[in-house]
């Protein structure tokens, strides 16, 4: 499969659209491969909910534009936060395992890749932070 810019302009289109202002694309190539792989195009105002992965650890590659990931602790407090860009110092991001996390847009068009290790597992209640 070619990861082409015209690909990545359709994705990033129908994220403008989507209520949540974000939109994903399942880059594995079948649901029992042993890998997650997913291209997540973003725009601001979006906010992925915190939450924790407690089997894997998450790589997070900025293929466009900017995003700020936030770590807290269990009392959901934040505790440190990255920002990462597409052709920057630092376009990567390795999130720890069980590390509660949350990733923020911050510029238009934002589209990264994350991966982790296993099949696709929906996240469980408990590994999702409820903002009370």
């Amino acid at each position: 499969m070619l990861i082409d810019k015209e690909m990545l302009d359709a994705l990033s289109e129908e994220a403008r659209k989507s209520p949540r202002v974000r939109m994903g694309k399942d880059m594995r190539t079948s649901v029992a491969d042993q890998s997650q792989r997913m291209l997540n195009a973003m725009e601001p105002g979006t906010e992925v909910a915190i939450h924790r992965h407690t089997k894997t650890t998450e790589t997070v590659a900025v293929i466009r534009g900017k995003v700020r990931q936030k770590y807290y602790n269990e009392k959901g407090q934040l505790v440190r936060e990255d920002v990462i860009g597409s052709g920057g110092a630092c376009p990567f991001n390795i999130v720890p395992k069980i590390s509660l996390h949350t990733t923020e847009c911050l510029e238009p068009g934002t589209i990264i890749f994350d991966c982790k290790d296993g099949v696709y597992e929906p996240l469980a209640p408990e590994d999702i932070m409820q903002n009370e």
